[in-house]
């Protein structure tokens, strides 16, 4: 047994030409490895080849060339024990609309071969807070409730892996937190590795161990979201200073100084054209007093946006 939950070798994804369509490469020769018991971040924008790569891992996809480990199953070699190793939470709501949550989990886990003296229908639903709609039709659920219950869909067979593909995609702010606290809850007492894709740049950077990105079918950056964080240079402090401001203090060439109220100043400035102890002396020595200091992290955001580009 290996330590990675997933391993992907120069995988590669070619469409073939349809009609006077041309030739679409979707992957090139793909590297990537998710540690076993991660929770790991896959952002890219839309096009990027997120749900190619994730559609290839479940079985969905035919890959062109490369290699692909789920749990150290080869999908070549063992594709429905692959399979059974992941659990997907597609991106598309997709219910019979008058099968009730508990029937649905019986289904989908007689399909996954799961005996129903082994069945955890019920337990699943408290899980994600639906055990008192267990017998409520689909269609009267709201979107959110749809969104839970896709997660306890895809955890009937017990996979060591889930992958969630924009698992909270037009919801409301407090069904997002209450989303995160049940995806942190399967790591850490289920051991459950995650797979996670989205577009709130803010949610891989509170629960993504590690975040790889992708533009263009290549990965172009897999590092630990603290590694990936401090690739920005840019620092931001902001002063709150004892009177009215009437003059900027004089910093260096390239540090960018502002006042947004009368007595708050922003710098904006990297540490190879200026350190912090010069520009608190630098306000100091132009006459203010200090009354508070607050710094700015960098986000995910930036982060992604400045890599994204250079990348394009």
């Amino acid at each position: 047994m290996t330590a990675h939950a997933i391993d992907i070798s120069a995988l590669h994804k070619t469409y073939q030409k349809s009609g006077k369509s041309p030739e679409k490469i979707a992957l090139h020769s793909i590297d990537l490895q998710i540690p076993k018991g991660s929770i790991f971040g896959l952002l890219g924008p839309n096009g990027a080849g997120k749900s190619t790569l994730i559609n290839i891992m479940a079985g969905l996809v035919m890959k062109t060339s490369g290699h692909v480990k789920i749990w150290d199953i080869d999908i070549d070699q063992d594709s429905r024990n692959a399979r059974a190793a992941i659990g997907v939470v597609p991106q598309e709501i997709n219910f019979d609309p008058f099968f009730s949550p508990l029937k649905l989990l019986d289904i989908q886990a007689g399909l996954y071969g799961v005996p129903k003296d082994e069945r955890r229908s019920m337990d699943l639903l408290d899980l994600v807070g639906l055990k008192d709609k267990a017998n409520a039709y689909t269609r009267s659920l709201s979107g959110g409730m749809k969104r839970r219950l896709m997660v306890a869909k895809a955890l009937v067979h017990a996979p060591p892996i889930l992958v969630l593909d924009e698992p909270t995609a037009g919801v409301d702010v407090e069904l997002r937190q209450m989303m995160w606290e049940k995806v942190r809850w399967l790591n850490r007492e289920r051991g459950v590795t995650v797979l996670l894709t989205t577009h709130y740049l803010e949610e891989a950077e509170q629960l993504c161990d590690r975040i790889a990105i992708i533009n263009h079918g290549r990965i172009v950056a897999n590092e630990d979201t603290g590694t990936l964080l401090s690739q920005l240079d840019n620092k931001e402090i902001i002063f709150t200073l004892d009177r009215d401001i009437v003059h900027l203090p004089v910093l260096n060439e390239g540090v960018s100084v502002t006042s947004s109220a009368p007595r708050t100043l922003k710098v904006q400035y990297t540490p190879r054209d200026m350190q912090a102890g010069q520009i608190i002396t630098a306000i100091q020595q132009a006459g203010y007093g200090i009354e508070d200091i607050a710094t700015q992290q960098s986000k995910l955001e930036d982060v992604f946006l400045k890599i994204t580009r250079s990348a394009a």
